[in-house]
């Protein structure tokens, strides 16, 4: 895997240097220190991956991570940054990582990991502008460790309870600020209505089993225990299943 280095503080860049080098199969092709610098080494040397840092001198990294975004054939961005509070702003602009500095290096081996995972076609997925009603690839929530970032393929089903919606997923749940119709709207036909204060992800969904008489549970891959199905969605949700 090629990987630039994009960072102004050139002791930050030598310890992602030092980091890399124990990584098997990855080779750093470059070095940048600030945005401008980024973007031409990127059309030069071509990087599949981007180590990228926030707080620059003139074009900064989320203004680079937008513009590559745009590009046809992009490199995946991991951000590398001392500041927390751009977490958001990053996986909105597509990013596969954020990386708090000094970054951690079981955490960056996780990262490089995630970025050979992505097949071809994720790739190009990944670099594509994001339209503001395109949908997300993560979902964002605040926890008690500050703003957490589910990807969207790990949500098994969203539960509302009064005016909060949870999101379930095999490492626990998250409260979200979305609502089910917010969801339902952006994610469809992904997502799958199964009682009116619940929405389960099709890509997970096992089946259905009896709980008792006359009611059925979703039975969803990586979690203990999936929503109540209501009646009145049995017969829809049923059909949809048909098969699985």
């Amino acid at each position: 895997m090629k990987v630039l280095i994009v960072d102004d503080e050139p002791l930050a860049r030598q310890r992602l240097r030092r980091l890399l080098a124990e990584v098997s199969s990855v080779s750093v092709v470059g070095e940048a220190g600030n945005g401008d610098e980024a973007l031409r080494a990127c059309r030069e040397l071509q990087p599949q991956l981007v180590l990228l840092d926030i707080r620059m001198p003139g074009r900064d990294g989320m203004a680079v991570a937008r513009e590559l975004a745009g590009w046809e054939q992009a490199p995946a961005v991991v951000f590398c940054t001392a500041y927390d509070e751009y977490a958001v702003d990053a996986f909105e602009a597509n990013a596969i990582g954020y990386l708090l500095k000094p970054v951690n290096r079981d955490k960056l081996a996780q990262a490089l990991q995630k970025a050979r995972r992505l097949s071809a076609a994720e790739l190009e997925s990944v670099a594509e502008p994001r339209p503001a009603a395109a949908r997300r690839l993560h979902i964002s929530a605040r926890s008690r460790r500050g703003v957490e970032l589910l990807p969207v393929e790990e949500a098994r089903y969203f539960i509302a309870d009064h005016k909060y919606v949870t999101v379930i997923h095999p490492g626990g749940e998250l409260l979200i600020d979305d609502t089910l119709k917010e969801l339902e709207q952006e994610f469809a036909p992904e997502l799958l209505r199964v009682h009116r204060n619940a929405l389960v992800a099709l890509a997970h969904v096992q089946g259905l089993e009896r709980v008792e008489a006359g009611q059925y549970r979703v039975r969803l891959a990586g979690v203990d225990q999936g929503p109540v199905v209501s009646r009145r969605h049995l017969p829809t949700v049923k059909k949809v299943l048909t098969g699985i």
